[in-house]
């Protein structure tokens, strides 16, 4: 397989992630060594440096310490700096480890090629989308019933799942991955299918 070359650095958690995702991608690619980033300032600044000059693409998995993780990041660096690549809650247990993880998720280094390559097209990263001249908003997110509603995190809950992203996805990050991937229009069609 051919890589997909991409100018953004790409944040992944530990080395297996590292291993796993420059098996798949061109890219320069740095290791927050897991809850270490919260503690290396030096590292950070350099995230930093790396997302000013060319974007970032974060990475990490998609159980509370990858969030916890992203999260860091995202209060650290300009928004429009970075891509987030969300990968979807998939059980088992990756094939060097003697049992699963706490959540019993699979991260990066676990996810099949092809599921990686699925959750960057879903960000943007690996192809070119049309431009989105009506966006979706958090009013539309309002007036479907994904948010601000009796039965608003069940219905978000069922269209994560319905699209394959993970659980833990704030309003904010599914709001900015569904304008990624679809139209209002498509939006609309699927709440009515679930």
């Amino acid at each position: 397989m051919e890589k997909i070359k991409l100018t953004e650095a790409v944040i992944v958690e530990g080395r297996y992630d590292k291993i796993k995702v420059s098996n798949l991608l061109d890219a320069f690619i740095i290791e927050t060594n897991g809850f270490g980033i919260f503690k290396d300032k030096e590292k950070l600044k350099f995230i930093k440096k790396l997302a000013a000059e060319r974007g970032i693409v974060i990475m990490t998995d998609s159980d509370h310490a990858g969030f916890m993780i992203r999260n860091h990041l995202l209060s650290a660096i300009p928004k429009e700096q970075i891509k987030n690549v969300y990968i979807p809650d998939i059980y088992g247990k990756e094939k060097r480890k003697a049992a699963p993880s706490k959540e019993g998720k699979l991260g990066v280094e676990g996810m099949k090629s092809e599921v990686l390559l699925e959750a960057l097209k879903k960000a943007g990263v690996t192809c070119t989308l049309a431009e989105n001249n009506d966006p979706l908003t958090t009013a539309d997110l309002f007036e479907l019933g994904l948010s601000g509603t009796q039965n608003a995190k069940e219905n978000r809950k069922k269209l994560m799942q319905k699209l394959d992203l993970p659980e833990f996805l704030s309003t904010s990050a599914l709001l900015s991955c569904l304008n990624n991937i679809m139209t209002k229009e498509e939006l609309v069609i699927m709440i009515d299918s679930i």
